[in-house]
């Protein structure tokens, strides 16, 4: 498994010789793993602005990564879940990329086309009882206003790349066989799936977002992909530190979908 540093070197009198990744094991998950956040605290969160995980200046994984995700192609449709208002859809999108987000919280989809000055449509998804779904009048960016779950391949089609980050680690413990089940059947195969999951003592802070281990990435997607980790960043801030945390590290896999 090939496996780079980057910004700030990982924290070297910290405990991750417990296992040979470096990072704590499914053991070691703490209380999270009953631990379940409702729709509705999703919603609170972007009415009161409490949204730490969003990045205004887009994610420098996915900068850096850009070519492993697209591999050489254009004209990709790729999937952003639980999307929030990321601004590296509108990068895909200029780049002549199509573009699918689904979100629980309307005022984040809004928030995306006006931040972003992106004229858009408005209308219901016949599917999905109460769903909505917000396309650019450009329409090559689609963001749907449900729940994930909600969703199939039926109704969006399949991908041949997703941006996962801030997605697998929101979902809740008890839901990731169904989150991950649902995302295998929205990918084409020979798809990129470039996944960010975050590395910390879970017994220290509760989540979201959510220690997710090594293994059990390999026991969700295993079976039907290839999984390489690309690097480990140490993501520290001053706000994982009022968390009661000492160490807090961002991990980026690809998922390679084969023929």
């Amino acid at each position: 498994m090939a496996v780079s540093l980057s910004l700030r070197a990982l924290p070297g009198d910290m405990d991750y010789s417990a296992h040979p990744s470096g990072l704590l094991e499914a053991s070691d998950v703490g209380s999270q793993k009953e631990r379940v956040v409702t729709e509705e605290e999703w919603l609170e969160k972007w009415e009161l602005g409490n949204i730490g995980f969003h990045k205004e200046e887009g994610h420098p994984l996915l900068q850096k990564y850009l070519d492993v995700l697209l591999n050489g192609r254009s004209g990709l449709r790729i999937f952003f879940p639980l999307c929030g208002k990321a601004v590296e859809m509108k990068w895909l999108a200029d780049m002549g990329h199509s573009v699918v987000g689904v979100e629980i919280s309307e005022q984040a989809v809004k928030d995306f086309f006006s931040e972003h000055s992106l004229p858009y449509c408005e209308e219901p998804v016949p599917e999905i009882s109460g769903a909505k779904m917000f396309q650019s009048t450009s329409g090559n960016i689609s963001l749907y206003c449900c729940s994930i779950y909600d969703l199939s391949s039926s109704i969006i089609g399949k991908f041949d790349g997703v941006w996962d980050r801030g997605a697998l680690v929101a979902v809740n413990p008890c839901d990731r066989q169904r989150y991950a089940s649902l995302m295998i059947s929205l990918v084409e195969k020979n798809s990129s799936y470039l996944l960010v999951t975050v590395s910390y003592d879970p017994n220290k802070h509760k989540g979201p977002p959510f220690y997710v281990p090594e293994s059990e990435i390999k026991s969700l997607f295993g079976s039907c992909c290839e999984i390489r980790c690309l690097e480990k960043v140490d993501d520290f801030s001053e706000r994982h530190k009022q968390w009661g945390l000492d160490y807090f590290l961002e991990v980026l896999y690809l998922l390679k979908f084969v023929a």
